[in-house]
């Protein structure tokens, strides 16, 4: 008889238990609790922007090139007496490099060699032409001679007719003469051009920097040759002036109608995290290029960089500044988007809001609401909407004020209850939504 008594009880303490744990899971406790997310009214400042990648570049390049071909046999000096290399300050007129000038001399010599001796072909020229007008001289006062006396007994028909012959050969031969002397001197002035050309290869071996700047770039060592062709090999890269730099973005054709020419731009580099640089856009290439469809047209932006931290080449997170706003409200977009059930709003302002919800506003666009908490439910507060950048909204209205608790959002209810009022439920470790629950119920 004990046995089954005491077996009686035990079934009565288990569906007691089971009794009090099914309904401490249903009670209306765990239920009825709504908790909002929520964030302050703030007061600060707005920037309305497009954002975009670029470069920076250097506001004037000039590439040096070699119009000879042959090897490098030495650099030259910079500014600082040392070897002309990355970085190095030059003048206009610095020796760069040196090319082997050897084939190049000798075909200067060569070319000087021909110069001297077309000049001394136009000075025998010119010398005949003197010693065949002379001999015109004589053949004409024989001629004339003849003339006067005629076939005679005085004069033979044969010599009369051999003095007229050498008259004529004279002409004829100072004719020649003349040729021969503007032959001599179109051979000079060839081999003058030959020598000119010859000299201008010579020099070329000695490479110069056309402009004062900075070498950012050198592509060549000692003992490598250079071939030039049809195009000129780069050597060296000089930037002419580093204190202006430019930034060259390439913005979206869905953006580019925003940008215009003196817009106030703002960009970041990697390289000093944390600091902002300023400058303004200089011009929009037209050359538009097109990468998988996507249609983007180059801006240049002008930026003073008198401090030299900005290096050639670095990436750059610009801002194109479209509108600002400076010490006005702002609340989270999320809070504008927000809205609540009809339960969720306190009975007092239900009708009003469906009133004017039908209204009809000429500003109904510029028109908003947030929504403040009242106990488990919220109130509306209407508002005025002003610039956004997507995450932050300007708002204008009474009763604003900074740190005015305003939802964003509903936490999910049916989440955490799942995980935390079943007993028997396993504990599944969640990211966010506990914590994020305690931090927007203060």
């Amino acid at each position: 008889m004990k046995p089954l008594i005491k077996k009686a009880a035990i079934v009565i303490i288990v569906l007691g238990a089971a009794a009090a744990v099914f309904g401490w899971y249903r009670s209306p406790r765990s239920e009825g609790a709504i908790v909002y997310r929520t964030a302050q009214v703030t007061r600060g400042n707005l920037l309305v922007a497009i954002s975009a990648t670029g470069t920076v570049e250097p506001e004037e390049v000039i590439d040096v090139g070699a119009q000879v071909a042959g090897q490098i046999l030495s650099f030259g000096l910079d500014a600082d007496g040392k070897s002309v290399d990355y970085g190095s300050k030059v003048t206009e007129g610095t020796v760069l490099a040196k090319i082997d000038e050897s084939l190049y001399a000798a075909e200067a010599a060569q070319a000087e060699a021909q110069v001297q001796a077309a000049r001394a072909n136009l000075q025998r020229a010119e010398a005949d032409l003197q010693q065949l007008n002379a001999k015109l001289h004589q053949a004409d006062r024989d001629w004339q001679r003849a003339r006067k006396l005629g076939p005679s007994e005085a004069l033979a028909e044969a010599s009369y007719d051999a003095y007229q012959a050498a008259y004529q050969t004279a002409v004829a031969n100072v004719a020649i003469g003349k040729a021969a002397i503007l032959q001599s001197r179109a051979g000079l002035a060839q081999s003058q051009s030959v020598l000119q050309r010859a000299q201008r290869n010579l020099g070329y071996c000695t490479i110069t920097s056309p402009v004062k700047g900075v070498i950012i770039d050198r592509r060549v060592n000692i003992g490598q040759t250079v071939v030039a062709s049809l195009n000129a090999p780069s050597l060296f890269l000089i930037a002419k002036d580093l204190t202006r730099m430019q930034v060259w973005v390439a913005v979206n054709e869905a953006d580019i109608g925003k940008i215009k020419p003196g817009q106030p731009v703002t960009f970041t580099v990697d390289a000093f995290p944390g600091e902002t640089f300023q400058g303004q856009v200089g011009k929009i290439r037209l050359n538009a290029s097109m990468t998988q469809n996507v249609v983007t047209y180059t801006v240049e932006i002008i930026t003073d960089n008198r401090s030299g931290r900005l290096l050639p080449y670095l990436s750059a997170n610009v801002q194109f500044e479209l509108k600002r706003r400076s010490n006005v409200l702002l609340v989270p977009a999320a809070a504008l988007q927000w809205k609540p059930s009809r339960e969720q709003i306190a009975s007092q302002f239900r009708e009003t809001l469906t009133v004017n919800s039908t209204g009809n506003h000429s500003d109904a666009a510029q028109q908003g609401i947030l929504w403040i908490p009242d106990g488990k439910q919220v109130r509306p507060l209407p508002v005025r909407i002003g610039l956004t950048d997507g995450g932050m909204t300007e708002v204008e209205g009474e009763h604003l004020a900074v740190g005015l608790q305003i939802v964003t959002a509903q936490l999910d209810q049916t989440a955490q209850r799942s995980d935390t009022t079943n007993p028997f439920a396993p504990k599944i470790p969640r990211r966010g939504t506990g914590s994020a629950g305690r931090k927007s119920g203060s």
